[in-house]
């Protein structure tokens, strides 16, 4: 597959049309912003890990959990061959700790576990701050069918009772996670977008330390250092 006509750029992704209509080309940046845009800079090699990473869990979703997803064929260390999808205008976050925004609306403090994840929807709209928005929102806008809501809950659960476990006996606690869903051009719903140190909050189990996007967001440093760590995590070259 060669990349044609660039089809849309995001913070964090361009993605591309290749000769096959049915199929696109994602390729990873390291390029890096938080607060809707308003703070941005470079995490150096992110594009690479990320998309390594995303890749891996993606694979082993599909393979261990039964979910679909997007993936289809790993290029270079930045490029990733991917089914095109129509993504449901919708964040759909997953939470097992509070922490970041849950914590300022609850008054509670970060690392306070929950006694049951909590999902939440947010409608993707740049211009609007991604505004929280629930079932009734969903369905009266029309941005997905009952029946496909209801899938996308229980992929989104089932992602995170596999994620929670996994990262676990690899000494990370994963705190929170966004995930987004797009449909095939049979109406088939995957998994899309990436799973990786931008969209999810991994903290050390033992010591809480963040290896995640937020050393960026906090200005915590060693912001590099953290995505590298989560790389030798996963691909089981220490600790």
């Amino acid at each position: 597959m060669t990349k044609g006509t660039q089809l849309y750029e995001g913070k964090a992704k361009k993605v591309y049309a290749t000769e096959d209509p049915e199929v696109c080309i994602v390729s990873y940046k390291d390029d890096a912003t938080a607060f809707n845009g308003l703070k941005k800079g470079t995490i150096h090699g992110k594009g690479a890990i990320n998309n390594k990473l995303t890749n891996y869990l993606m694979k082993r979703l599909e393979a261990e959990a039964g979910i679909p997803t997007h993936y289809i064929n790993e290029l270079s260390e930045t490029d990733t061959e991917v089914k095109k999808v129509k993504i449901i205008p919708l964040e759909v976050i997953v939470r097992n700790v509070i922490a970041g925004s849950l914590s300022k609306r609850l008054g509670a403090p970060e690392g306070t576990a929950l006694k049951c994840p909590v999902l939440e929807f947010c409608y993707k709209n740049d211009e609007l701050g991604d505004p929280m928005v629930n079932d009734y929102h969903i369905l009266a806008m029309g941005w997905a069918t009952a029946e496909e809501l209801e899938t996308v809950k229980d992929y989104a659960l089932r992602i995170n009772s596999y994620l929670l476990k996994f990262f676990k006996g690899i000494g990370i606690d994963l705190i929170d996670f966004k995930l987004e869903f797009g449909k095939t051009s049979d109406g088939t719903m995957v998994l899309a977008d990436e799973i990786s140190p931008d969209t999810c909050r991994f903290w050390d189990s033992e010591t809480h330390e963040k290896l995640d996007k937020d050393r960026f967001r906090r200005d915590l440093g060693d912001v590099e250092g953290a995505y590298k760590e989560m790389l030798k995590r996963v691909f089981g070259e220490g600790r």
